[in-house]
């Protein structure tokens, strides 16, 4: 399945962004638990590189805590700082805190001995629909930025302080320019990250199908009454689509429909907590 979506508005954000950047101490990379290799963007890997980096998984309630253990290793173990959070949950504010602080130790010092009290600059960056300005609400106790389940909500800059010593700038989510990696792309439009709209919707239910069959996710068959998950992936559709009697007439079945009621069980948790990017497929 190829997909593509860069609107003009990512052009413009990346520019603000790398603009942003020479005057930031530090990263919040927000991605979301369901899939964190996908929603590493590349472009932003290397404009970023060279800068302190806290990597946020967000959405963590919505994945098995053993297989977000197994990521949360891998990012300690190549030195990288890292944490789990909930946005729409409170309780990790204070990791978050403390983390940039940590983060950030050797800046504070520097500027705390020569008598200076240093305000650091994190700039929150992630692909779209990984929760970074309800994020950015959550931790600053208060609604400062606008909120949307759905890409391309947020729009230019907005500087808000989390505590005395520390600004965060939200910024609009972007996709890479190009995706050299289907994989990726489809996984990240599975989540809804990638605007519908530009999406063969019937074909990216397909592509959900082949993911739960490769994995043999017997959820996924007892959900929609399937005796195994041995069939092609058409003919899985073809058999949910009767099941629930999506059907365009006599002979014709409503894939679209189809689809998006697999998705929208995925994005739901009717299927369970999916990891959808595991660690044993790392390559980051």
């Amino acid at each position: 399945m190829y997909i593509q979506w860069y609107p003009g508005h990512m052009t413009k954000a990346m520019r603000m962004m790398q603009d942003s950047l020479k005057t930031a101490d530090c990263v919040i990379y927000v991605l979301d638990a369901r899939v964190i290799r996908s929603s590493r963007n590349p472009a932003f890997d290397k404009m970023i590189k060279g800068l302190p980096v806290l990597y946020v998984f967000n959405k963590s309630d919505m994945v098995e805590k053993a297989d977000l253990a197994s990521w949360e290793k891998y990012y300690r173990e190549r030195g990288e700082k890292c944490v789990s959070v909930n946005s729409v949950s409170s309780a990790f504010r204070a990791e978050v805190i403390s983390k940039l602080a940590e983060l950030n130790r050797p800046l504070i010092e520097k500027y705390r001995n020569k008598g200076v009290n240093k305000t650091v600059r994190a700039i929150v960056a992630g692909v779209p629909n990984t929760g970074k300005s309800t994020l950015i609400n959550c931790l600053c106790g208060s609604k400062r930025t606008v909120t949307g389940n759905r890409p391309g909500v947020t729009r230019g800059k907005q500087w808000v302080k989390l505590a005395s010593n520390i600004e965060l700038l939200d910024t609009p989510g972007t996709l890479p320019p190009a995706f050299d990696d289907e994989e990726r792309a489809v996984r990240l439009a599975m989540i809804g990250s990638i605007k519908e709209e530009v999406l063969d919707m019937a074909e990216l239910g397909l592509e959900a199908i082949r993911f739960f069959k490769q994995k043999n996710y017997l959820p996924f068959a007892e959900r929609y009454f399937l005796d195994s998950l041995e069939y092609e992936p058409m003919e899985i559709m073809d058999k949910i689509a009767k099941k629930r009697g999506y059907l365009l007439n006599k002979d014709n079945m409503d894939y679209e429909r189809t689809a998006r009621a697999i998705l929208d069980d995925l994005r739901k948790l009717r299927l369970g907590r999916v990891m959808l990017d595991t660690a044993d497929e790392i390559d980051v």
